[in-house]
This record gives C-alpha cells, sequence and structure tokens, in this order.
C-alpha cells in the first residue's frame, strides 16, 4: 500500500516521496483513513512508528481542503507536547510535510525568547506546536487566542499525565471551541490516560496497532542485576566491549545523569547530559552533538528524552530501572527505530528488582537475564584505582557532594585489556537494518 491508496493528495505524496518515505507504517495506514474523515481519535503504537506523521499528514490535508485566512494570534491547528525537544521534532516534520502546502508553522515552548514567541504569532499560524505552560503564558498576555481552533492533538499522552500537566490540559481545553477534531497519541494506555480520553474525545475510533505496553520486538532486550556501587564500571565495560554506534543511558534523576557523564568522562569516554536543569541552548547542542557523532553517548532522565528521535541509536542501558514501568516501554523505544535493530540493557541493583517485576508485568514477558563478565570485578577494581590515583577517593554512588568535594576535571584514564565479556559482540557487526531491511521505507517521524 502507498500513501496515495491511503487518499492523501499530491503535494503532501511528493513531501513524503521527497524524504524518501513510500511505504506507510501500520499505525500510518490505519489512522490517515479516519483522521481524514474528521472524526476523533485514540491513536495507539510503540515509540519509533511514525505517529507524528499518522496525525500531521491528514490534519495538514483537511486544513487545506478548507481553506481559510488565520487571524493575528489564532491557529488552526495546536498540538500539545510534553517536552521542547519533542515540540521542535514535530515541528520539523510539520514543515517538511507541508512544504508543498504552504502550510505556516510555529513552536511555543519554554526555554527560548518569548519576544521571539510573540512575533511568531502575531499573524497568526496554520500549525502550532507547543508546551503547555509556555502556551497559557502567551494566552494570557493575550499574544495566542484559541478561539478558531479547529484539530487538537495531544502527542505523548501518557507522558503529559505523567508530568503533571492536568491541569493546564484542562484549562486550555475550556478555551477550545467545542466544534473541532480532538487527536490523542499515546504508546501506553494506562487507565488514567483512557479517563482523560474520555473527557476530551467524542465518540473517537480507537486505532491500535499492538497491545498497550508491547515492547519494540526489534529489540533484544537483558538485565544485568549487580550492586548500586558497581553500575559506573560495568556501564564502562559494556560501553567498550560493545560495538555501540550510539548510546542512550538513563537515569531517574537530573543530578544522577550529571554524575554518570563526570565518571563516563573520568574512564576516557565522552558523554552529553540532556535533563530539565540544563538551558535551552544547552540542551540543544547537546542533541546535535549527538546527532552528529561528537559524542555517542547521551545519558538522559526520562523527561528529556521524549524527543530524541535520532537514527542509528544501536543501544539503550537503564543505568537505573524506572519506577514507573510503562517508561520502560518508552526508553527501549529510542532504538530500533525506522524499521532498524537495537539493544536495551538494564542494571538492576537490589533495591529495583520491584521495577523489573512491574515491568515484566506490564508487558507481559521476561527479561533475560545477562551475567556480569567472568573478571567483572578485577576491571571494576582497575577502573577504580585509575581514578584513586588521579583524583583521589571514588565518588559516592548515590550521594550528591559539595562543590569543594568534586575536585578538579578528571583526567582521561587508560584500561585494562578487554578479555571475553558477556558484553562482547556476539560474532556479528553492528546492528544496522532489521527483520525485513532496515531502510527508511517508512515515515518515521
Amino acid at each position: 500500500m502507498s500513501f496515495k491508496n491511503l487518499g492523501l493528495a499530491e503535494p503532501l505524496v511528493r513531501a513524503l516521496e521527497a524524504k524518501g518515505y513510500t511505504t506507510p507504517t501500520p499505525i500510518q495506514r490505519d489512522a490517515i483513513p479516519t483522521v481524514l474523515t474528521g472524526r476523533d481519535l485514540l491513536g495507539i503504537a510503540q515509540t519509533g512508528t511514525g505517529k507524528t506523521a499518522a496525525f500531521v499528514l491528514p490534519s495538514i490535508q483537511r486544513l487545506v481542503e478548507d481553506a481559510k485566512r488565520v487571524l493575528p494570534t489564532h491557529c488552526r491547528m495546536l498540538v500539545l507536547a510534553p517536552t521542547r525537544e519533542l515540540a521542535g521534532q514535530i515541528a520539523e516534520s510539520a514543515r517538511g510535510y507541508g512544504q508543498f502546502s504552504r502550510m505556516s508553522v510555529a513552536t511555543v515552548f519554554g526555554g527560548t525568547s518569548i519576544n521571539k514567541n510573540r512575533t511568531d504569532m502575531a499573524r497568526g499560524v496554520d500549525i502550532l506546536v507547543a508546551t503547555p505552560g509556555r502556551l497559557l503564558d502567551l494566552i494570557e498576555q493575550r499574544f495566542v487566542s484559541l478561539a478558531t481552533l479547529e484539530i487538537l492533538v495531544l502527542d505523548e499522552a501518557d507522558q503529559m499525565l505523567d508530568l503533571g500537566f492536568i491541569h493546564a490540559l484542562r484549562k486550555i481545553v475550556r478555551m477550545l471551541p467545542k466544534q473541532r477534531q480532538t487527536l490523542f497519541f499515546s504508546a501506553t494506555m494506562p487507565n488514567a490516560i483512557r479517563e482523560l480520553a474520555d473527557q476530551f474525545l467524542k465518540d473517537p475510533a480507537t486505532v491500535s496497532v499492538k497491545p498497550a505496553a508491547t515492547t519494540a520486538e526489534r529489540v533484544d532486550q537483558a538485565v544485568t542485576f549487580v550492586n548500586q556501587s558497581e553500575k559506573q564500571a560495568l556501564l564502562t565495560i559494556a560501553l567498550n566491549d560493545l560495538e555501540v554506534e550510539r548510546a542512550l543511558v538513563f537515569t531517574r534523576t537530573k543530578h544522577g545523569a550529571d554524575r554518570v557523564v563526570k565518571l563516563l568522562a573520568g574512564n576516557g569516554i565522552a558523554a552529553a547530559a540532556i535533563h530539565g536543569n540544563k538551558s535551552q541552548p544547552q540542551r540543544e547542542r547537546a542533541l546535535a552533538d549527538f546527532k552528529s557523532g561528537k559524542v555517542k553517548v547521551m545519558v538522559a532522565t526520562d523527561i528529556a528524552a521524549r524527543g530524541i528521535d535520532v537514527s542509528g541509536v544501536s543501544h539503550v542501558f537503564n543505568f537505573e530501572l524506572p519506577n514507573v514501568p510503562e517508561q520502560y516501554v518508552h526508553r527501549i523505544g529510542r532504538t530500533a527505530r525506522a524499521g532498524a535493530s537495537g539493544v536495551a540493557i538494564s542494571f538492576c541493583a537490589e533495591d529495583e528488582r520491584p521495577y523489573l517485576r512491574d515491568i515484566e508485568k506490564l508487558t507481559r514477558q521476561k527479561i533475560t537475564v545477562l551475567p556480569l563478565p567472568a573478571d567483572f570485578q578485577q576491571r571494576a577494581n582497575a577502573l577504580k584505582a585509575v581514578r584513586q590515583t588521579t583524583i583521589g577517593a571514588d565518588p559516592a554512588p548515590r550521594e550528591e557532594r559539595s562543590r569543594h568535594e568534586r575536585g578538579p576535571a578528571r583526567p582521561r584514564a587508560t584500561h585494562a585489556a578487554r578479555p571475553t565479556s558477556p558484553y562482547a559482540p556476539r560474532g556479528r557487526g553492528p546492528r544496522r537494518g532489521g527483520r525485513g531491511g532496515g531502510g527508511r521505507s517508512q515515515a518515521s517521524a
């Protein structure tokens, strides 16, 4: 089936061809015809399966077919996203898909100039992509009006609730016309999201290409049981032994992410961190370095990881298991995107075993246990000894130290020889492509 068979107009098909997309993904195949009818929709699909194209493409066509002049400060379509990175990613995709349809697109989110936001909205735009907080600020200042909105999209709906956006969402929805199309998209569907959908959607169609919370089929998943204090050494060993193209490392806290970056640097591995305490320029620079390959390791919290849609992420490491099991699904979905395959390895300390049980219950599968390398203790001690001789005592794994305790930047360390390890490649090269080929024949934005 082609995109043209789904009822998309020629300018949209041409834009897809310019991006190299020829075959719809399952969520696109099932959602696009329904969205074109104007009906409300609840779409459930794994991350990396093309949800953005599933709502942007038919929405652009509906806006074009019912051409209207946009009033100053107004928008015809509003896409709400939980993070700045995801909002920017959606806007970039919308501009690409609408390049031959003359659609104007603007973004509104924190960390950017509010004066620029005002300028962007002064004449009005067809498509506005926003995070709830900054949008409400501009609405209260009368620089944005939602009075003539025609289409509302809530992307990553489960994450929106998890981040406590529900009060902001209710405020925004009260400002919208009752006659509108509303689209909810999510990779997981906890009961809270279902209840929210019932409040905001009218007789919605439901499109679910996989059971809620099913993990990506092309991701090889494993878990290693390890003491919390030994996770840093295990991560360093795994990154050295595996053929890593690009790796995402997840922590539960912002300070934890920064700590992992510093300790990796002490072991000679360049990494960057992205989380809520970073300024927008810092986040954009870190993401650009990761995309360009300047750094191969990105350490992120769950909130910042939404919107990291980078091709070639071969490995995801759960340095700390998430205490919300649905987040595991989103984390490992950062690899195996656009038809490729990937590896997800979780480090589980004793106090995290309940989190692992919750994840296995949610995903309805047992995760393969990967043992520690046979010589793990020897290599861990060698790494620790190098740090101690160069910078003094090792930092505590969890507690934060005061500024004067942190000491100078860690120099690059040399590594011991790499003996056989369960993390070593298993007789195959870097994991490129997946079942049925790894080409970009599908719209994966």
